[in-house]
């Protein structure tokens, strides 16, 4: 069966520390806690939208090392297809080094290692998948060039694409926002993107209707505890946030756009998708880890029906 959700993008391990707090700059901190997890963009949001019923393949690469083993493994797990991730011999599989505060906030270093190797062998990799899938989701931890090839695909075979731009280039072309359907930067990457601070409610709907303009058919801007802006073509409007209490918001962003994929690719409007996406992304901020965070359905879809009735 071919899948509904694609998902193009990187392929990381995650190295974690936990801390007190996130050190300052040039600031030696004894960690709490340090823990290997599997991680990349790319593969968190392909186990977010498996966890939430989609069939769901990856592409990307990883190094020929136990790393790369280990990530494949995890994803095939989790209900992934990976039969269209390349083991690359000339490097090796891409690490994420994260700190995170017992705040939950986190400020992470990704050396890319085979996910810079990704190129148009890997497009065309993607084709045979995308014949009858529904939703292409990418992201910016592989080569823009890439990236824009795969967009220009799927747009070519009638597939749907959501960008999710991180992490953020500040000369992101407008051609590549052209070939993309949904848009999701958080606050701090479409503050970068549009050239501005984002602090208010009315900056953040400028921001978006600004993204649309750039060649975006629909800019989602998420805010976390804030909840999201989303701007269409008939307006702007705000999504309410799901109150909870974050351990970790690592896979939270991630957590969103699998499940706003997969409601996308099950033919729900934006506005629905949303609200499944921002029920996902505060259950994932809710425990550690990052593909361990991924929500699974019945706890998304439970989650919305409360905010619905209460």
């Amino acid at each position: 069966m071919k899948p509904t959700v694609v998902v193009f993008g990187s392929i990381n391990i995650d190295l974690v520390a936990r801390v007190q707090r996130l050190p300052r700059p040039g600031e030696t901190l004894t960690g709490q806690r340090f823990e290997t997890t599997p991680g990349g963009k790319g593969a968190n949001q392909a186990v977010a939208a498996a966890r939430m019923g989609a069939r769901t393949a990856m592409v990307g690469r990883v190094g020929a090392d136990a790393f790369g083993e280990q990530l494949l493994a995890s994803l095939a797990e989790n209900g992934v297809a990976t039969d269209a991730v390349l083991r690359d011999t000339e490097a090796h599989t891409g690490v994420a080094l994260i700190n995170v505060a017992e705040n939950g906030h986190n400020a992470i270093v990704v050396v890319p290692g085979a996910n810079g190797r990704v190129e148009q062998a890997d497009v065309e990799r993607l084709r045979p998948l995308l014949e009858q899938a529904a939703v292409l989701l990418v992201q910016l931890e592989i080569p823009q060039e890439t990236v824009l090839a795969a967009l220009r695909l799927a747009r070519e075979m009638g597939v749907r694409t959501i960008l999710d731009p991180a992490p953020v280039h500040e000369n992101l072309p407008d051609e590549l926002l052209a070939f993309c359907d949904i848009l999701t930067p958080n606050e701090h990457e479409a503050a970068v993107l549009v050239g501005g601070a984002i602090e208010t409610a009315v900056e953040a709907s400028e921001a978006a209707e600004a993204l649309r303009a750039r060649g975006a058919q629909v800019a989602i801007l998420t805010r976390g505890e804030k909840g999201a802006t989303v701007a269409v073509a008939d307006g702007v409007w705000h999504q309410p946030p799901f109150r909870v209490n974050a351990v970790d918001t690592v896979g939270a962003g991630d957590a969103f756009n699998g499940a706003l994929a997969v409601a996308l690719a099950e033919g729900y409007d934006v506005a629905t998708a949303v609200r499944w996406a921002s029920a996902a992304g505060a259950l994932a901020v809710q425990r550690q880890g990052a593909q361990r965070a991924m929500p699974r359905r019945d706890e998304v879809l439970a989650l919305v029906e409360m905010r619905r009735v209460s």
